[in-house]
């Protein structure tokens, strides 16, 4: 058991994208409990090279060597939703401990299949929900742990943005092999933060729309690929849930969450920073990692018992950033604790995921037991 406490898990990553470059080796790398072992890149290019830009790991074009290498610990999948299915099943089968992208599969059924599989071989899988660890998501866990705003009766949460251009690959691509469009894409984060926050919903309500086009997906239009997500998600509490991912918002600040309970509200606008940070190349150790400037902090109103409002600047906590899912997947192989984003959980998700598209098939609420 000592030894487990310690061991250095060897890290494989499979995909070579924008994923594994900016999401996965930047915290492979700086986490005790892992060391970056190998890389799958199927197809190196001179502009995006593997054994190029990491010439001393072990590098291979295909999965069978890959997986047959003996000090291999940890698969992390950084490629499409479309291949994480098969790709997992034949990394626990090749007994690896699994960290998987989002959305984690395109179906719950296959979510389950891949759990029952994990735990009969006794292996771990992690599920890369990233955004729990966004700073203003952290600032309305304390906010709502503490209480400051009483019983939630509505809580809205957005990802907009003004994108005209359609994408081309997964992301826009609603059909049941991909796991893609914008409700698998954005969805997969909101639905999943609103999940840890309240739990699976009595009942899903969803418009998906494609703003671009004008379409709303129905019986009528089966072929719409939504770009944008109209979502309510209602609980026995009385609690509405607003899940909202907009494509053509023309905002210069594009609104993040408004949370109202019965002792106040706060009102946040703007996305995390930590993946733009990342893109600019900021490295995880750098001092501004994960913090919002001045402008961009929320704002939160509250109400005494004289029934007087106060208003005040809400900046974020401390930021813990991304690097934390990979400290806590580290502790939980080491025996330490669970793992941070179970499978069980992205499950859960999934099927609520499942019932918005249901829901816009059909124009009916979905129970969900």
């Amino acid at each position: 058991m000592a030894q487990t406490e310690q061991k250095i898990f060897n890290v494989g990553v499979i995909g070579y994208g924008m994923s594994a470059k900016i999401f996965h080796i930047p915290f492979i790398t700086t986490t005790p409990a892992f060391k970056l072992h190998s890389i799958l890149q199927r197809s190196p290019k001179p502009e995006s090279s593997a054994p190029q830009d990491y010439p001393n790991l072990n590098h291979f074009q295909s999965l069978e060597p890959f997986l047959s290498d003996a000090a291999l610990d940890v698969v992390v999948l950084s490629t499409t939703p479309d291949t994480h299915f098969s790709l997992a099943q034949q990394a626990l089968n090749a007994g690896k401990h699994i960290f998987v992208e989002k959305p984690f599969v395109p179906t719950a059924a296959e979510a389950s299949e891949l759990i029952r599989l994990a735990e009969e071989k006794n292996l771990k899988i992690c599920v890369y929900q990233n955004r729990r660890w966004d700073s203003d998501f952290q600032t309305v866990r304390k906010l709502l742990s503490e209480d400051t705003l009483g019983r939630i009766y509505e809580f809205e949460t957005h990802f907009d943005r003004y994108r005209m251009a359609k994408p081309t690959s997964w992301k826009g691509d609603l059909s049941i092999s991909q796991g893609g469009s914008a409700l698998y894409d954005l969805g997969t984060h909101l639905v999943d933060q609103a999940y840890v926050l309240f739990g699976t919903p009595s009942g899903v309500f969803a418009k998906l729309v494609s703003q671009r086009d004008g379409r709303v997906l129905s019986k009528a239009d089966p072929s719409v690929e939504p770009d944008s997500v109209n979502m309510q998600l209602f609980y026995a509490s009385g609690l509405i849930v607003h899940v909202r991912i907009g494509v053509l918002s023309a905002e210069t600040r594009q609104p993040r969450f408004w949370i109202r309970g019965t002792k106040g509200s706060y009102h946040k606008d703007g996305l995390d920073t930590q993946e733009d940070q990342l893109k600019a190349g900021m490295k995880t150790s750098d001092a501004q990692f994960g913090r919002d400037s001045e402008e961009w902090h929320g704002r939160l109103v509250t109400v005494n018992e004289d029934e007087k409002t106060r208003e005040e600047v809400c900046p974020n906590v401390e930021p813990v950033t991304y690097r934390r899912i990979y400290e806590l997947f580290g502790e939980a192989l080491r025996g330490k604790g669970p793992v941070p984003v179970p499978a069980s959980e992205a499950r859960d998700v999934l099927l609520i995921l499942e019932a918005a598209r249901e829901s816009a098939m059909t124009g009916r609420e979905v129970e969900l037991s």
